[in-house]
């Protein structure tokens, strides 16, 4: 163990650091006294996103040889947050799931336990479970990915348990539900490129930047006919990545963990919060469901709390959508 593990502060690699999500796990890490490096191929990762304080590097999880030198300059522990992430587009496209999710994580496997790097914290996704069969889902769910990006998801995780118990490496999963908000500071305010999820979608919308909101069905077994989800804000999963890196460093064991609020929002709630806090029509048409959408689906972070100590501060609806707003509105089209 290194001696900046003992004294409390790690060395750590965050792999996709530039991105939306990434970034804000770079801040977290910061503020609790860690050194970071940020490799990240600037494909949907910002510039505009990194800090001054951290070492960059512009490197490619599928270049064995860029990861081999990012890994060679020692580090205690690392955070991939580098997988493609539209599950849509991965029953288009499974080729490029394939190759970026699957290869380039055991690319990044392999360069880690080559040069002895042997904690990982990992963005898994709620999209390993599938459908529910019961409320709120729990980490004993079935896992049944309905998409293929939630299949590369759970195959990550099982290489993960391979490469602890044939490698020694410690990981924790992370099964967020869905990501959204920004950062509470108002310091990362770098707009996620090409978003595809409902929040930011509302607001590019309320922003003036796209026409109108398609909602994918209304005729759901829910309260309004909209889709119910779990949205969980990403200073909230920033946290989490502190405490799991903690934790598999002080048990030196593994760990799988759902993060998510644990109440349920419809997309018709999300909107009509939106339309009273930006101040915008916000306009929206009904459009058919999406193949593989289930009704309702959220968490219980119950072990999250009992093992990390996590909980979701900030995932409240005003401050999800106050705080994207708020990074939206310096954007607006008239």
């Amino acid at each position: 163990m290194s001696a900046s593990v003992k004294g409390g502060y790690m060395k750590v690699l965050v792999i996709g650091g530039a991105g939306y999500i990434g970034s804000h796990v770079v801040k977290a890490l910061m503020a609790n006294g860690h050194k970071v490096t940020v490799f990240d191929n600037l494909s949907s990762g910002l510039r505009q996103n990194l800090f001054k304080e951290n070492g960059f590097i512009h490197g490619d999880i599928l270049s064995t040889e860029s990861l081999d030198n990012a890994f060679a300059l020692g580090f205690d522990a690392f955070i991939h947050l580098a997988a493609f992430k539209a599950a849509g587009e991965s029953m288009i496209k499974p080729e490029k799931y394939s190759v970026n999710n699957i290869t380039g994580t055991l690319n990044i496997l392999n360069a880690a336990v080559k040069h002895n790097c042997l904690r990982m914290v990992f963005s898994s996704s709620a999209a390993v479970f599938g459908s529910p069969k019961y409320l709120p889902i729990d980490e004993k769910h079935p896992t049944d990915p309905e998409n293929y990006y939630g299949y590369t998801k759970l195959d990550i995780e099982h290489f993960m348990a391979w490469y602890d118990k044939l490698k020694g490496l410690k990981f924790a999963a992370l099964r967020y539900f869905n990501a959204a908000g920004y950062d509470v500071d108002g310091v990362l305010t770098g707009l996620e490129q090409n978003p595809a999820n409902l929040l930011p979608v509302i607001m590019e919308v309320a922003a003036g930047m796209r026409k109108e909101l398609q909602v994918f069905g209304n005729d759901y077994d829910t309260p309004d006919g909209t889709c119910i989800r779990d949205y969980v804000h990403v200073t909230d999963l920033a946290k989490a990545h502190v405490l799991a890196l903690d934790y598999i460093s002080s048990k030196n064991e593994s760990i799988t963990v759902n993060l998510g609020s644990e109440k349920g929002v419809s997309v018709t709630e999300m909107l009509e919060a939106a339309r009273r806090i930006t101040g915008k029509p916000i306009p929206a048409k009904y459009v058919d469901r999406r193949p593989g959408d289930p009704a309702c689906l959220y968490a219980t972070s119950k072990y999250a709390f009992e093992k990390l100590g996590w909980k979701a501060d900030h995932s409240d609806v005003d401050t999800l959508i106050g705080s994207t707003w708020e990074v939206y509105k310096k954007h607006i089209v008239e």
